[in-house]
């Protein structure tokens, strides 16, 4: 292979990056491992291309590739997890902020311009966020990994049940029978399936809890949270459920997040922002990125804070200090 063929075949293969990493994403939980199994994909294909025959197409091919380094990634790892799958809620008090657990035992955040589309059909666009929220891949990690694999062909990326088996090298029942099994596991786990209110990223909610939350009025963030709401802290197995207990904890243990200010971020298909905390030095220095999810009628159904901004920040364009001055 010459070079210049080479370097057409990067940019063939280079087309299908974005979605390859939110199908591997889906999978695997992490967005690191999501990236490394992309890596690794382009890296098979690349050095495969000469052999291939174009039985299928392209965008197929690489998703043979990538699903084959996901259930090798899966065949050696544990089940990511997120705090409320781990135990009950605690009071909101510091002695119960948990234990830390491994960055790779926790389903990570990811962001929306490296897993989603930027224009396509409405539709189609609005089941792809959906299927990035925090709650949804959470829930497929609950799935053996070829169950996982053909929900999200099928009901996400809408594959066909003879497409998906010829990925998969099995048959249109076997696609069939695991569809249901991987469906019937998620209805077990009362996961949200309501299609009217797929996709939706409420903006003005958004700006409504950062007024709140920016000026530290208990009173009005209470009034935007779901009467089911949680808040969790991984890399902490703490986790705090119901309004009233999640205000005791912001003016309680976590009460060093008053004066906090916060830049809005787009992040699993929901509400996001990075948070800064007073800097004794001056201005704000990093905090955590705060992800919210909803449920689609103007309340906030969770508050989830990843602490390891050092991580994070980078991956959302997060400046790594506010100065005094900034106006947000």
């Amino acid at each position: 292979m010459t070079q210049t063929v080479g370097s057409d075949v990067g940019v063939l293969l280079e087309q299908h990056r974005r979605e390859l990493t939110g199908y591997c994403y889906r999978l695997l939980g992490g967005a690191a491992d999501a990236d490394d199994a992309v890596q690794e994909t382009m890296l098979r294909a690349w050095r495969a291309y000469d052999r291939f025959e174009g039985r299928s197409s392209l965008r197929s091919w690489l998703y043979r590739i990538a699903t084959n380094v996901c259930f090798d990634h899966l065949g050696s790892s544990k089940r990511r997890e997120r705090p409320m799958g781990l135990g009950g809620p605690q009071p909101a008090e510091i002695e119960n902020f948990g234990e830390t657990l491994p960055e790779e035992r926790w389903v990570e955040p990811v962001a929306d311009d490296a897993v989603l589309p930027r224009e396509g059909d409405p539709a189609d666009m609005a089941v792809g966020r959906e299927s990035v929220r925090l709650a949804f891949v959470a829930a497929l990690q609950h799935l053996p990994p070829r169950q996982r694999a053909v929900l999200v062909l099928r009901e996400v990326l809408r594959w066909s049940a003879a497409e998906t088996a010829t990925l998969l090298d099995t048959s249109v029942a076997s696609v069939n029978s695991a569809l249901q099994r991987a469906r019937a596991t998620l209805g077990a786990k009362a996961l949200d399936r309501d299609e009217e209110r797929w996709g939706t990223v409420d903006d003005e909610l958004l700006a409504r809890y950062v007024d709140a939350f920016e000026r530290y009025d208990m009173d009005a963030l209470v009034r935007l949270l779901h009467q089911d709401a949680v808040l969790n802290m991984p890399p902490y197995t703490l986790w705090v459920s119901g309004p009233e207990e999640i205000a005791r904890w912001m003016l309680g243990p976590g009460h060093g997040c008053r004066g906090s200010r916060c830049l809005p971020v787009r992040a699993n298909g929901s509400l996001a922002f990075g948070q800064y905390r007073c800097d004794p030095a001056g201005g704000w220095r990093p905090w955590g990125l705060v992800v919210l999810e909803d449920d689609g009628a103007g309340r906030v159904t969770g508050i989830t804070t990843f602490l390891d901004t050092s991580t994070w920040f980078p991956r959302f364009g997060l400046p790594d200090h506010l100065p005094a001055e900034q106006t947000v």
